[in-house]
């Protein structure tokens, strides 16, 4: 029998189509192979490609030229600026303002070959530290409300290039899908005075089926109500609202559990496409005691289609109990 579930956070409902029960084997999918990088402009020796970098970590060599391990530039061809003014304005019953804000991108690795999965545990972990700094300059800006960071792993999930990298935009705004989570989690505080995302590692890892991944300073996990096949949720077990907040332990830690989810999810389902995206509190806001940050990790197994878009419904025919286990028995890989 199908099930519907909702959402503890945003109250969003889902079909679990429990009687589809789909294996990993039974999806059509992309995988992602890389081929080569020849003229890539995020490759050493090609920097003159992209607009000045804002931030890197060297091994050698000076701005804008080969040695460096992560770099971080402005999108050649950004979704906001930042330079200019807000100018809200109003248009009867409309809304406007100028596109500011931030566009950049966080090339992970000189390596063209390397995908996220291949980099080391001290690879991802200097990446999380480029976002965490990205994130400490940005929020200087009282302009900016909002920073969301987010990866497009493969051409099926949006990649336009193949050299592995990370975007971060930068907003006046909070974005709708994260200003839900936040006031799902401000009326669960305000009824029970406990964060709910603090609940909800409580019950998981008390319960058990929907754990993928336990270590000492986080908690991977299909989240029960998960929109899509093998979505995946990386939570920190202590209560933290801002991912800049992170320290060095948490973060040294988030490196290896990320590593391994995304290894696992390259065994099981075969070096999928991937959507990451961190949610993390707005960043003129000071410490939030009902919202916690977290990652989620999407494999684009499916299409949303006519019924998702008309109905608000996502259907889900892996049930998150069993993509759980399969990614909990894939082991440390």
């Amino acid at each position: 029998m199908p099930e519907l579930r909702k959402d503890p956070v945003t109250g969003r409902w889902v079909i679990i189509a429990t009687e589809r029960a789909m294996r990993p084997t039974d999806f059509i999918r992309e995988h992602v192979v890389v081929q080569g990088g020849r003229l890539c402009p995020f490759c050493p020796g090609q920097e003159q490609k992209t607009p000045p970098e804002i931030l890197a970590y060297r091994d050698s060599g000076g701005p804008n030229e080969p040695g460096w391990r992560v770099r971080v530039v402005p999108n050649k061809f950004p979704a906001l600026r930042v330079e200019g003014e807000l100018n809200r304005q109003g248009e009867g019953l409309y809304d406007k303002m100028n596109g500011v804000g931030a566009h950049e991108v966080i090339i992970e690795t000189p390596d063209h070959q390397r995908t996220f999965g291949d980099l080391t545990e001290k690879q991802v972990e200097e990446v999380l530290w480029a976002f965490r700094d990205r994130i400490l300059d940005l929020r200087k800006d009282i302009r900016l409300r909002y920073i969301l960071i987010f990866k497009n792993h493969g051409e099926a999930a949006g990649a336009s290039l193949e050299h592995t990298h990370s975007q971060l935009i930068a907003l006046p705004v909070v974005p709708k899908r994260v200003q839900e989570e936040i006031e799902g989690a401000r009326k669960y505080y305000e009824f029970k005075e406990r964060c709910i995302f603090c609940d909800i590692v409580r019950q998981e890892m008390e319960s058990g089926p929907r754990v993928i991944l336990e270590s000492d300073h986080h908690l991977a996990l299909s989240p029960y109500a998960a929109r899509f096949p093998f979505e995946t949720w990386i939570v920190p077990k202590r209560h933290h609202s801002h991912f800049e907040a992170a320290e060095a332990p948490a973060i040294q830690n988030l490196a290896w559990v990320l590593r391994v989810v995304i290894r696992k999810m390259d065994k099981v389902l075969e070096r999928p496409a991937y959507n990451l995206m961190l949610h993390t509190a707005p960043v003129q806001e000071g410490a939030m005691t009902h919202y916690h940050w977290h990652l989620e990790l999407i494999p684009r197994l499916t299409r949303v289609a006519g019924f998702e878009w008309g109905a608000g419904f996502y259907i889900n025919p892996t049930p998150p109990e069993i993509a759980a286990s399969f990614l909990r028995e894939a082991g440390l890989v």
